[in-house]
């Protein structure tokens, strides 16, 4: 082989080396990015602090990679390709900026890929972007459903322990948590509906296992600063469901906790004062949302377990209200340990979907 074409094949050899190696860089503000839920987005990041939180692109490619990293803790996701939740990616992102391969490999054609955020509300997820491998090309964004769910709840809703493997006890760490698989999630899919989630593991109405409380912080952005509020002009739900109690539940009968004493000091609330407090935050959701069709859940862990006064306290308040657009449903309790695993979620599901469409006419 003479000189000139050895230069010539060592040349195309290193064009298609870069045309191979060759990657699409799509910044967190690309207007073909499809975001769902409470995310604050910027042309260089965007933060997730919200489970359930989504981003979602169609492009042609042959892999996706994510830069990331997390604020607070770890915070954990799935990468759905195309759809396949069954063959999704989980991943945590720590406090170190790093590059994630989220799928490789792919066939030629058209592909769709959603990351969503699977962890607790107390993890900063910032988002740097994606880059996307191949003859590359980011399609045109993803249509998002004409329907618009919003639930607000704490650890059940969250998705607390939901991957516990069977027989491990729960430690409430933030890789065992999975919002994808929660009544919740499970419900806004069956509609094909847009889906928001307000939800913090540990959080009440009245009192939580630590200071802040829902109507503290339902209208906020970053859930850890007051001064970032929402607007809620952005997403005009059709259906609201609130699931919240459980931890006011078990923390009245708590006088010792300090967020018992914070909250109430040595006397523990009566009755009028636990109905108008779940009143006055049902109220403050229909001053947001005056169409909305809001349903009061409850369950499925012990605040449903027989005896348990909160489902009255709720119907009470809901009584009260004289809205015929307020509806409650109450999750049987579910009486194993722990949180509810899957299966458990599913049968929340379930039951939610029912009384949906019995109820609700999109």
């Amino acid at each position: 082989m003479n000189k000139i074409l050895t230069t010539a094949v060592a040349f195309a050899g290193l064009i298609l080396s870069i045309n191979c190696s060759a990657q699409l860089a799509v910044k967190p503000g690309n207007t073909k990015i499809a975001y769902m839920g409470r995310v604050k987005t910027s042309a260089d990041s965007t933060s997730f602090y919200w489970p359930g939180s989504s981003a979602t692109i169609n492009f042609v490619g042959t892999g996706v990679k994510a830069s990331m990293r997390s604020l607070h803790e770890a915070g954990y996701y799935y990468a759905i390709v195309d759809g396949d939740a069954a063959k999704a990616y989980k991943f945590g992102a720590d406090s170190s900026r790093k590059e994630f391969v989220l799928a490789s490999g792919l066939t030629a054609g058209k592909h769709t890929l959603q990351l969503y955020k699977l962890s607790n509300n107390t993890s900063e997820d910032i988002f740097y972007g994606f880059s996307i491998d191949g003859d590359a090309k980011l399609l045109d964004r993803a249509k998002l459903p004409k329907r618009k769910i919003e639930f607000y709840g704490n650890s059940i809703t969250a998705g607390h322990g939901v991957d516990v493997p069977p027989g491990m006890k729960e430690t409430g760490a933030p890789e065992y948590f999975n919002n994808y698989y929660t009544y919740a999630a499970l419900t806004a899919r069956h509609f094909q509906a847009q889906y928001s989630c307000i939800a913090r593991s540990g959080i009440g109405i009245m009192v939580s296992w630590f200071p802040e409380i829902m109507p503290e912080i339902y209208n906020r952005l970053d859930p850890t600063d007051p001064s970032s509020q929402w607007d809620f002009a952005k997403y005009t739900p059709d259906v609201v469901v609130l699931n919240l109690f459980q931890n006011d539940y078990w923390l009245v009968n708590n006088p010792n906790h300090e967020q018992f004493k914070r909250r109430f000091g040595s006397t523990k609330p009566s009755e009028e004062f636990i109905i108008n407090a779940y009143q006055n935050f049902v109220a403050s959701i229909r001053s947001k949302y005056p169409k909305a069709q809001i349903i009061c859940a409850l369950g499925n862990m012990n605040a449903t377990e027989p005896g348990s006064k909160f489902p009255g306290y709720i119907e009470q308040a809901v009584a009260r209200l004289k809205d015929d657009r307020i509806h409650t449903c109450f999750f049987p309790y579910k009486n194993t340990g722990g949180h509810p695993n899957k299966a458990e979620q599913q049968r929340m599901a379930d039951q939610l979907i029912s009384f949906i469409d019995k109820t609700v006419k999109w």
